[in-house]
């Protein structure tokens, strides 16, 4: 398993089981880890939204939320929040050691 893998793993045991789209989300979260190596506690909702964009584009799936992070309502924004949540709390462990 590769450090990049471990990432992915651990913001995903973060991340509300609830909130997980229905479909196979090995690639997501492995652009979240790709975030948080890039980012780390200064990810933001609109770098998650950018990544769930690109997956659902890369899934060629049409979605009414694939616009501009600023383009979006208020209500469908929060919707990002656990995630930049999740991949924080990785973040912050991984600082610490």
């Amino acid at each position: 398993m590769s450090y990049v893998s471990e990432l992915s793993d651990a913001i995903r045991a973060e991340a509300p089981p609830e909130l997980l789209p229905d479909q196979d989300v090995d690639l997501l979260f492995l652009m979240y880890a790709v975030l948080l190596l890039a980012k780390g506690p200064s990810v933001d909702a609109e770098d998650v939204h950018n990544a769930w964009a690109a997956w659902m584009t890369h899934r060629g799936v049409a979605h009414e939320s694939l616009v501009p992070f600023r383009d979006l309502a208020p209500d469908t924004r929060a919707e990002d929040s656990p995630f930049v949540a999740a991949i924080r709390r990785v973040a912050a462990r991984r600082a610490a050691h």
